[in-house]
């Protein structure tokens, strides 16, 4: 069977997913200054192998380097970002153990990517979006925490926004 890979055009990078186990390995394309912003794993680790390129890490605020062959990992709750800092796409084979919801999160996040709903910061592109953004956000919590907004920003304003489009949900599908 094969296995169909996943893009993200905002983040610049392509996946290709496998479950083993109860882990979750991604291969990960990542287009020269393609990136993944700040964010941390409440219950997860991830460890990154470079196969190809060049890639500048920050994990827990310190900056590394890394090309073919160098290993980096995040134990859970560690903020992290990555930048493919190289003038060619690179490669990286990421383990995230536990999986958990990861891949959903991923996928979905690519969905919106594609579908315009932010920009390249990761803000919505229309006020209107913000509240798909915030359902979005709050529903994976538990698996990625994104840095920005402050996490108590979120705490203040993404439960309303859920709500908010909850409602707007609810009312698209209810029959005239």
């Amino acid at each position: 069977m094969a296995v169909a890979d996943v893009t993200d055009p905002i983040r610049r990078q392509r996946y290709r997913f496998q479950a083993v186990g109860e882990d979750l390995h991604v291969e990960v394309w990542c287009a020269p200054g393609g990136d993944v912003p700040e964010h941390s794993h409440p219950r997860q680790r991830e460890t990154w192998e470079v196969i190809g390129g060049d890639v500048t890490f920050w994990i827990d605020g310190r900056e590394r380097r890394a090309t073919a062959g160098d290993r980096l990992v995040a134990e859970p709750g560690i903020g992290h970002r990555f930048i493919n800092t190289g003038a060619t796409e690179a490669h990286l084979r990421v383990e995230v153990c536990p999986g958990l919801e990861l891949q959903a999160f991923l996928e979905g996040a690519a969905a919106l990517a594609r579908a315009g709903a932010f920009d390249r910061r990761g803000l919505p592109r229309s006020l209107r979006q913000l509240p798909a953004l915030a359902d979005f956000a709050l529903r994976f919590r538990h698996v990625t925490v994104i840095a920005s907004p402050p996490v108590w920003l979120q705490d203040l304003l993404f439960p309303p926004l859920a709500r908010l489009h909850a409602h707007r949900s609810m009312t698209a599908r209810r029959p005239l």
